[in-house]
């Protein structure tokens, strides 16, 4: 079965290699394959065909393989372009790399240099297709600041989108920095109360008689200090919504009052017998189990059904992982613009490390992350030095000393490789390596390296 997504062109005059790759590519990789002779025949199917990689011979009958590659890079610059050449020139090779090409085959290629060369090309290209995919996501997602692919939490946002029109109440759990107030904020902008206040109160941060004054207001001279009324915020928030952040933590006298405004739908200011009409939905959230909560007596149960018409729990950034990388899109977009900055995208090393990071602090501790590395950054890329020391080190604290190679080993694999892509010319091997050719015979020998 061929793969049409990746169609990969052969430019070569030698119809043996061009034989033997394109048999490589279609048993090993599925892949479909246009060999060409002509740099003017394969130049007339680049209108065509959205070729994904070109492996190209240097010196083609007709045209100058660098003026093709000059061309391929300018019109079609997502293609992966491989030097294919007979004559290893080291100055040719350095030219190629700066002009575009990311990499360089010697003939003869061994099999084996042809399949890893192959495999890490597609990784690539999957890896762009996968960022573009991701760009798309995030674009479409960015009116409502929610990024999201992660299966369980598109579910969240469908039920969202069904709920926000109804004027039902909705309780939010989950751990700070999940988006619990983003949720809140989307349900409002979807209902028919937008057009209304979005008022949100964090119910842990006053104490009982700030947070009672803040919620119903008072009238003048209710109590020393009251020179003037003042409106509550559930009051402020009449035909709109009221989100109630860490209700968790509101003391219980206080939502015995908070039951009697939801179901009498209206409110009395501190020192004033007038009760005052209210119309507004209530949305909830907190990161402790109100249910488990009921069960010590800490919360009363009959507020918590009233709540809990809907309930969403939002998932912990680790238990989303999907969510990582476009979020991470996300933020470099965000703070490239606060920051003036141009970075691109962020290191697999660096991906690597955060993908086994826990997040404690969830999408707000990433979105932290990120804004510090964009700021130390110099370059284009995020790497693991612009992340803070703690992620660094996540790989030496699960580490096995086992796994760690003797500096014999980092020799002898690297010198391996040199010799691969050199397809075992001693000579040229020797003078990337910077070392002697006897020197390098002994070290081939003694470390028992193919030769």
């Amino acid at each position: 079965m061929k793969n049409n997504t990746f169609q990969v062109a052969i430019l070569d005059d030698d119809k043996i290699f061009c034989k033997r790759l394109s048999s490589i590519l279609q048993k090993k990789f599925f892949l479909e394959v246009h060999s060409f002779q002509q740099g003017t025949d394969f130049l007339a199917s680049l209108e065509k065909i959205d070729y994904k990689l070109l492996f190209l011979d240097l010196g083609l009958p007709d045209i100058c393989g660098f003026k093709i590659l000059e061309y391929v890079k300018r019109v079609k610059k997502e293609v992966e372009i491989v030097i294919v050449t007979g004559n290893l020139n080291i100055e040719d090779a350095v030219l190629a790399i700066k002009q575009g090409a990311t990499d360089y085959l010697v003939k003869p290629v061994p099999k084996n240099r042809i399949e890893l060369t192959v495999n890490s090309l597609l990784e690539k290209i999957k890896l762009k297709q996968e960022n573009a995919y991701l760009k798309d996501i995030i674009s479409k997602q960015k009116q409502d600041n929610f990024i999201a692919v992660c299966p369980a939490m598109l579910e969240i946002l469908d039920m969202v989108k069904k709920i926000a029109p109804l004027n039902c109440n909705v309780l939010i759990q989950g751990e700070t920095g999940t988006g619990k107030e983003m949720i809140a904020r989307m349900l409002h902008q979807l209902s028919q109360r937008r057009k209304y206040p979005f008022v949100s109160v964090n119910c842990a941060v006053f104490t009982e008689e700030l947070i009672a004054n803040e919620l119903f207001g008072h009238n003048k001279e209710a109590f020393t200090g009251a020179v003037s009324s003042k409106k509550g915020l559930l009051e402020a928030a009449n035909q709109g919504t009221v989100f109630l952040d860490e209700i968790g933590d509101m003391p219980l006298s206080l939502q015995v009052k908070l039951l009697k405004v939801i179901e009498e739908k209206k409110v009395y200011r501190l020192g004033s017998t007038k009760p005052i009409k209210l119309d507004i939905r209530i949305i909830a959230a907190s990161n402790k189990d109100l249910k488990k909560l009921v069960d010590l007596k800490k919360f009363r149960e009959d507020l918590f059904f009233r709540l809990n018409v809907v309930k969403l729990t939002l998932p912990r950034l680790c238990e989303r992982k999907e969510d990582l990388k476009p979020l991470i899109l996300y933020f470099i977009s965000k703070y490239n613009t606060k920051f003036g900055k141009n970075i691109k995208n962020i290191s697999d090393k660096a991906f690597s490390l955060l993908l086994k990071y826990d997040f404690p602090g969830n999408v707000r501790e990433l979105e932290n992350i990120i804004q510090r590395a964009i700021a130390l950054s110099e370059g284009d890329v995020i790497d693991v030095e612009h992340l803070p020391g703690d992620i660094s080190m996540v790989d030496l604290d699960k580490v096995d000393s086992q796994v760690l190679l003797s500096l014999e080993e980092v020799e002898k694999n690297h010198i391996q490789r040199v010799l691969e892509f050199t397809g075992y010319n001693k000579k040229i091997a020797a003078k990337i390596l910077g070392l002697p050719r006897t020197t390098l015979w002994r070290k081939i020998n003694k470390l028992g390296l193919k030769n």
